[in-house]
């Protein structure tokens, strides 16, 4: 397959027209996706452990990579799954010997690998999703969850009957603490506001450090640990987790009067057998970032950077759901408010994990 020519895009540009999308979709194929249709374009994904259907980052990025090939049918998408971090160099490496023409590495744990490799093939477009490469034939997809986490963190503050919440990561990377620090955040911000001392376990947002399973896969250690916070009275908990946050969802469905908050996608769409403990989701917009990159690449364009945040709807609180009711007309309005503030820049967020800090 003859590679498409590509031309270098000035840093900063990013996706427009962001709408919200669904983060489920239909399982992939067993043969890593792909059709049998005839295509001159062929887009390939490698993921981070946890699979391609982990109901979090790397199915919605999947789902991203299938929308673009629904989009132009000259663009065949396929994907590689790692198990761990020693499975990123060799599905990297497959996909540029299997002719891949745009190479998207999901999950901030692989950005060194696509970097490199991405040097060592100046030909080729690639893309890393939650990290930021500075190779120049490779586009950064970040996310600014900070800003939907600190509305997670002020929410959660609000429902709280216990005054305690908590929450927990997979590893400690920027990408998951981006989450904890919002989320901190927010819980301060509603205890400055309310008068309130709401406790949080599991992260202390000055020293950076926190409660980590160092594992991304490990539901049961992820439940244990839950059930530890429950048992310190933690009444909301929000797991930075990947699969493994599904332990802690489990953990809250056990126990009376425990919710849980999901990450990445809505966990009411991708977890739906549980949408009665989720108070809510700190989305990314992961599958239109990703099939805008798909498209673009295609289209000859490649390298820059694209930064979701609350303005341009790449990260977002998700709907309350079952908790529409549980949630105050008061509360709503304030988050309203703060995430307005939030896009004006009257309220500032930030983490030493936020982009270009």
């Amino acid at each position: 397959m003859a590679v498409k020519p590509y031309k270098m895009a000035l840093a900063g540009v990013a996706a427009t027209g962001m709408i919200a999308l669904t983060a489920c979709g239909e399982a992939p194929d067993e043969d890593g996706g792909g059709d049998d249709t005839e295509a001159s374009f062929h887009a390939c994904m490698v993921t981070d452990s946890g699979g391609v259907d982990d109901k979090s980052f790397n199915e919605s990025s999947w789902n991203g990579m299938v929308a673009a090939e629904e989009a132009n049918p000259d663009i065949e998408v396929s994907y590689k799954e790692s198990s761990n971090e020693a499975d990123f160099d060799p599905n990297l490496l497959a996909s540029v010997d299997d002719g891949c023409d745009f190479i998207v590495g999901v999950g901030g744990l692989m950005t060194e690998n696509v970097t490199a490799i991405a040097e060592d093939n100046p030909d080729l477009a690639f893309a890393s999703v939650d990290g930021v490469s500075d190779a120049p034939n490779a586009y950064s997809i970040e996310f600014d969850t900070a800003q939907s986490a600190f509305l997670a963190g002020y929410l959660a503050a609000a429902q709280t009957e216990s005054g305690t919440v908590a929450t927990w990561g997979g590893i400690q990377i920027p990408a998951v603490t981006i989450f904890m620090d919002g989320f901190a955040d927010g819980i301060d911000h509603h205890n400055e506001a309310k008068d309130t001392d709401v406790k949080l376990l599991g992260w202390d947002v000055e020293k950076q450090e926190g409660s980590f399973l160092n594992s991304f896969e490990d539901t049961a250690g992820g439940k244990s640990l839950t059930e530890t916070f429950i048992s310190q009275g933690a009444d909301i908990i929000m797991p930075v987790a990947g699969p493994a946050g599904t332990g802690a969802v489990t953990a809250a469905a056990e126990t009376d009067d425990v919710a849980a908050i999901w990450v990445d996608v809505d966990g009411c769409e991708s977890l739906a057998e549980y949408c009665s403990v989720l108070l809510t989701s700190v989305e990314k917009n992961l599958a239109l970032s990703v099939k805008e990159a798909v498209l673009a690449a295609y289209d000859g364009t490649v390298g820059g950077e694209y930064i979701g945040t609350l303005e341009n709807d790449g990260v977002s609180l998700a709907p309350y759901h079952e908790f529409e009711d549980a949630v105050s007309d008061e509360t709503k309005e304030e988050i309203e408010e703060l995430k307005a503030g939030i896009i004006d820049g009257s309220i500032t967020v930030e983490s030493p994990a936020s982009p270009g800090a």
